[in-house]
């Protein structure tokens, strides 16, 4: 196992995850065929590309060979690394495949993954494993594939126009894993001074439910509590947060949205650089 190895609640994951993709399905059976075909805010990708995706990394994950497929990442500015790429491999191998069929492929997969992921072992969940965040726990990497389902179940909905899954326990995972990355975040992209100290009071419904911490020392951590008052509390909805740290939106798009109390400055820098996703 690696170093500071994640250990990652398996039936908590599991759980989010079956939620995700539950919620996910009841939202593309709803869909028309043309609503397929809308651009989602991802450059370059349609409601269909973002569900092709879905579907290739959990086949990727069942053991199933990749697409054969030329990727020309000259015509593809969205693609703009190795993961991209494999990405793309899959969302044009399944470009041309009928709604019906991507539908009744992504429920077979996903219910074949769940009774996988089920049937694991303590051992085999916490094993060394590759993640997208570097060597980590394979429950790292599933609670990361938590993250990733429900972002792109996010993009569909903005791109029909059909908002929804804002709670829940994959809700609570995905703001677990984007805590990960905000001592990142606050320390490395915004330049956060020693002594700094960062609230982000996320909302539903405009009341907070949750409140995630960055304390700057020597380096920039997420902690349970700060040691003293917040330099900076951004509060916003979950959304803004989440579709900021993602990149779907720009820092500007959505300022009407978060409350700044402190430190102007600051709060401005690590709006500006908030986004950290591949």
């Amino acid at each position: 196992m690696p170093d500071m190895a994640s250990i990652i609640p398996k039936d908590r994951t599991v759980a989010a995850l079956g939620e995700v993709w539950a919620s996910l399905d009841g939202l593309l059976r709803d869909l028309s065929e043309p609503d397929w075909t809308l651009p989602s805010p991802l450059p370059g990708w349609s409601v269909q590309d973002n569900v092709a995706h879905i579907i290739g990394t959990e086949a990727m994950l069942a053991g199933e060979p990749g697409p054969t497929v030329e990727i020309d990442r000259d015509a593809s500015v969205h693609v703009r690394n190795d993961i991209g790429a494999f990405n793309e491999q899959w969302v044009a191998s399944l470009r041309d495949t009928a709604p019906s069929d991507m539908l009744a492929r992504f429920g077979e997969l996903t219910r074949s993954r769940l009774a996988t992921l089920s049937a694991m072992t303590e051992e085999e969940w916490n094993a060394e494993s590759f993640t997208p965040a570097g060597k980590d726990t394979f429950g790292r990497f599933m609670q990361i594939r938590v993250f990733d389902c429900w972002l792109h179940e996010q993009d569909i909905r903005d791109a029909v126009g059909r908002p929804g899954h804002e709670t829940g326990v994959a809700v609570d995972v995905v703001l677990d894993e984007m805590a990960t990355a905000l001592g990142f975040v606050v320390g490395k992209r915004a330049g956060a001074a020693p002594g700094d100290r960062v609230t982000f009071a996320l909302t539903d419904s405009g009341v907070v439910v949750r409140e995630l911490h960055v304390e700057v020392g020597e380096r920039a951590a997420v902690v349970p509590a700060l040691s003293g008052p917040a330099t900076v509390v951004l509060t916003m909805p979950i959304g803004v947060m989440t579709r900021r740290c993602a990149g779907r939106v720009g820092p500007d798009e959505l300022l009407d949205q978060v409350a700044i109390d402190g430190d102007l400055s600051l709060a401005s820098k690590i709006l500006e650089n908030q986004v950290y996703t591949i």
